[in-house]
């Protein structure tokens, strides 16, 4: 970086030099009928328009010519062609993502586990309510049945 500063330092010091040398030279001669200013001021490169003076048209530059207008219409044709367009659009990537999705997904695979876990547990208590009480078989499964009935409720919100 220091390396850059100085050349940048140097580059500044030398422009400084230059635009001192041209002021002395305008201040020494009044009239300003000195040459030698109008050379040491940097001439002026045109590229978008054509000068009237004739002095400043030496210094446009030359445009170049095509081979041929046949060629040059291609080049402008080939030049505006579109992009191919992607043929198919997956929708799901269209569609705005709610901010926690990526939440949902890390945690998927570990609410599938405690699922499967609850499920288990579920029907363990059931089978020890049978157990114990010794109740009718048709109240335990409509017990059970209440149960599955608030599951997917829940599962559905």
């Amino acid at each position: 970086m220091d390396v850059e500063t100085t050349k940048a330092d140097e580059e500044a010091q030398k422009r400084r030099e230059r635009l001192k040398n041209l002021k002395n030279r305008i201040t020494e001669n009044q009239n300003g009928e000195d040459d030698n200013i109008q050379e040491a001021l940097p001439k002026p490169i045109f590229r978008n328009y054509t000068p009237l003076d004739e002095d400043l048209r030496l210094n446009q530059l030359p445009k170049p010519k095509p081979e041929s207008v046949e060629t040059e219409v291609q080049n402008q044709l080939e030049a505006a062609k579109p992009e191919p367009l992607i043929e198919e659009v997956d929708l799901t990537t269209l569609a705005p993502r709610k901010p926690d999705w990526d939440l949902k997904r890390d945690v998927a695979k570990k609410l599938e586990k405690l699922e499967r876990r609850t499920q288990k547990a579920i029907a363990e208590l059931i089978r020890e309510r049978l157990k114990s009480s010794e109740d009718d078989l048709a109240e335990a499964v409509n017990i059970q049945a209440e149960i599955n009935n608030r599951n997917v409720d829940s599962d559905e919100d």
